[in-house]
């Protein structure tokens, strides 16, 4: 759901992750607590959201995000706004590595064609 491809979270994990250890931490139906701790800190997005996730209400969650006026009406769903705070930020933070992590690829693109043309 937030579009992280499983190299970078095994990144985000350290040295002793890779992508097949994440894809087998994925297939699992119960996740160590410990485990759990350490996904959540490397995503910036609390445990209690992985705890009691349900994929219905992180939809309409998402959905009901933006504040569509377009039928005249302002519609401001009720949530219990200190963990949908907390997501948004995380996924903002996200969108910002995201975005660095492309600049430096971008740079060093750069760096490798100007190293191919000499």
């Amino acid at each position: 759901m937030l579009g992280i491809k499983q190299e970078a979270l095994a990144f985000d994990l350290g040295a002793d992750w890779n992508q097949k250890k994440i894809s087998m931490l994925e297939q699992k139906d119960i996740i160590e607590e410990d485990m759990l701790r350490q996904i959540s800190n490397a995503l910036k997005i609390p445990v209690e959201a992985f705890q009691n996730f349900d994929e219905e209400q992180a939809v309409n969650i998402i959905s009901n995000t933006f504040n569509d006026q377009s039928n005249g009406y302002n519609y401001y769903p009720t949530f219990n706004v200190n963990p949908i705070e907390k997501w948004m930020e995380a996924l903002e933070e996200i969108k910002r590595l995201n975005l660095e992590l492309l600049k430096s690829k971008d740079e060093q693109i750069k760096m490798l064609e100007k190293l191919i043309n000499k």
